[in-house]
């Protein structure tokens, strides 16, 4: 177990429940070699974590941005709460080394992995809400949201790889790009897919990523790299 002081200082926030801090880092795998283990994992908390998130850079977005409409803020929100954005937050906030992990998943970079470190994140949030309330949760968030949307703005990090790779195939070549799995790897709980895109018959680009829809968006990227030095667009 780890002294978990540290942490709540760099998280800004002291918890009176340290059992919800303890669960918000507690994976799976860590309670099949620790059946006696007193809390249940982090599961739970994930799936609140998620819909608060959800609402949170929803409510900021609308009132940040008056002047764009529906389908931007989505669009933008979707790049907010992605897997690689919150796991981002969760590195930054150096919650890997706290994370209660099995010894395989620690030894195979449990600590590092997205999808794990995406979950932390989430779980934590959750955590936050019921330990703290609304106001504390929403404080939180926007501290790593504020800094995040811009560098997502200067970026254009916010548009979809997979919708720019259509529209230039289409127009460049008539072609509406098809993806494919060709390699699934790792257990149930940290699979990592890659994703072939085709154009025509040629593989224009391959993504790796911890679901199949992450990866059709790495793949679509190295496409649109691609076609774009091609078409010189």
């Amino acid at each position: 177990m780890f002294n978990l002081s540290e942490l709540e200082k760099t998280l800004g926030i002291n918890f009176s429940d340290k059992s919800l801090l303890q669960r918000a880092l507690t994976h799976r795998s860590y309670l099949n070699e620790k059946p006696d283990y007193p809390l249940s994992d982090n599961e739970r908390l994930e799936f609140l974590g998620d819909a608060v998130l959800d609402f949170l850079t929803a409510k900021y977005l609308y009132n940040r941005f008056p002047e764009i409409a529906e389908g931007g803020l989505t669009s933008l929100r979707a790049a907010l709460v992605k897997g690689e954005t919150l796991a981002h937050f969760a590195a930054a906030l150096k919650l890997g080394p706290y994370l209660l992990l099995s010894r395989g998943e620690a030894e195979s970079g449990g600590r590092k992995r997205q999808a794990t470190l995406c979950a932390a994140f989430e779980a934590l949030v959750g955590a936050i809400l019921l330990d703290q309330g609304l106001q504390a949760v929403e404080g939180f968030v926007l501290r790593c949201v504020e800094p995040e949307i811009r560098h997502i703005l200067e970026e254009e990090l916010y548009k979809d790889a997979k919708s720019m790779l259509q529209e230039l195939a289409q127009a460049q070549l008539q072609i509406t790009p098809i993806y494919r799995t060709v390699a699934e790897r790792g257990p149930d709980h940290a699979k990592e897919f890659t994703v072939e895109v085709l154009i025509g018959d040629e593989a224009y680009g391959r993504g790796v990523g911890h679901n199949k829809q992450v990866a059709e968006q790495a793949a679509a990227k190295v496409a649109l790299q691609r076609m774009s030095l091609e078409f010189r667009v």
